[in-house]
């Protein structure tokens, strides 16, 4: 495989007409990282990947491959390889063919180009499908055939396009299993569009939060996960109470008083595993009612009611909860440590 590289996006912006689907943003992505793009639809995180592919012309910026600028450059000369949603395998071709193809067009030899696709398929272990046609195949093993014909140019960076959103939930967590195994194992970096918080947060080693063509947040998934930088992630990540201070900090929206955050708070995140739940005349500084209770196996997740706040929710242990179960309808008082709020500008 080729040598892993740093991969930089300096400035990059992509316009449509008068509209701006990614604005200007910057981010490094270093050798053999697994990059995670997270956003809901329309924020920009395709348009970035299909830029760096070279199948989108970057409106302004650079994007830089090691020491090389790849911006203008055409995708067979970027040094990356994408794989595509739909996977885009030929119908015609058998899985071996369909993976060969690349060096096909690069004038490869028949001998050398079906060795070296027998190998990869082999790397994903799809060695026995090689004489069957797309339509002979199963989902996860279609993505495999994907996989190898995207690695078998030996690209120095793999782009991923929603690679899972296709499969179902068993086999799509099977999948994302795989996807990590092979990035760690090959060394180079992927960078994996997704709007699946689930997806990112177990395979990402550097998530990239994006909303409305910018990025939000780059960083761990722990951190993004326990220190979202902005009011849009602790939400869109989910887990979160998002809470508003009064104006001038120091209480809740609704008066109570709170503990001590930074000035530039305006806003207080709380996990809502975090959140503390008990009858009414417990030593808790809020009151409010249950709006809901789902069971979730290993946890239950109650929805919950305060005056003069937004809805709040509480994820709470299965064994905690049935201890003392509480119904909608039920008031309860509610609250949470210190140490577990997180300010938020």
């Amino acid at each position: 495989m080729a040598k892993p590289v740093e991969i930089e996006l300096v400035a990059l912006t992509k316009r449509y007409g008068g509209v701006t689907a990614v604005d200007g943003i910057g981010l490094r992505i270093p050798a053999g990282t697994y990059c995670c793009l997270l956003g809901p639809s329309g924020c920009g995180k395709t348009s970035t990947l299909r830029m760096i592919a070279g199948h989108e012309t970057a409106t302004e910026g650079d994007i830089l491959l090691g020491a090389e600028n790849i911006t203008d450059l055409p995708p067979a000369r970027r040094g990356t390889a994408m794989m595509f949603q739909s996977y885009a395998l030929f119908p015609h071709l058998n899985c071996l063919d369909n993976v060969a193809f690349s060096l096909k067009m690069r004038g490869v030899g028949k001998t050398e180009r079906r060795a070296r696709a027998a190998e990869m398929l082999a790397r994903v272990e799809m060695t026995a499908f090689a004489d069957r046609l797309p339509a002979q195949l199963s989902g996860g093993q279609q993505q495999r055939v994907a996989l190898a014909r995207a690695l078998i140019t030996d690209p120095a960076v793999l782009l991923l396009d929603e690679p899972l959103s296709a499969l179902d939930p068993f086999l799509r967590i099977r999948m994302r299993e795989e996807l990590k195994t092979l990035q760690q194992r090959l060394g180079i970096s992927f960078i994996h569009v997704t709007h699946s918080q689930d997806e990112a947060m177990a395979l990402a080693d550097l998530v990239v939060v994006m909303n409305q063509g910018r990025i939000e947040q780059a960083a761990s998934a722990r951190e993004v996960f326990n220190h979202p930088a902005t009011t849009f992630i602790a939400r869109f990540i989910g887990g979160h109470n998002v809470i508003a201070l009064a104006a001038g900090g120091g209480a809740l929206g609704n008066g109570v008083a709170m503990p001590a955050l930074p000035g530039s708070a305006r806003h207080v995140a709380v996990r809502a595993d975090r959140m503390m739940l008990a009858r009414p005349g417990a030593t808790l500084p809020l009151r409010g009612t249950v709006r809901s209770v789902e069971y979730l196996g290993a946890t239950v997740a109650v929805g919950l009611a305060v005056a003069g706040l937004d809805p709040l929710s509480a994820v709470l242990p299965e064994a905690t909860y049935f201890a003392d179960p509480v119904q909608p309808g039920d008031g309860v008082a509610l609250g949470w440590q210190a140490e577990d709020m997180h300010g938020i500008a």
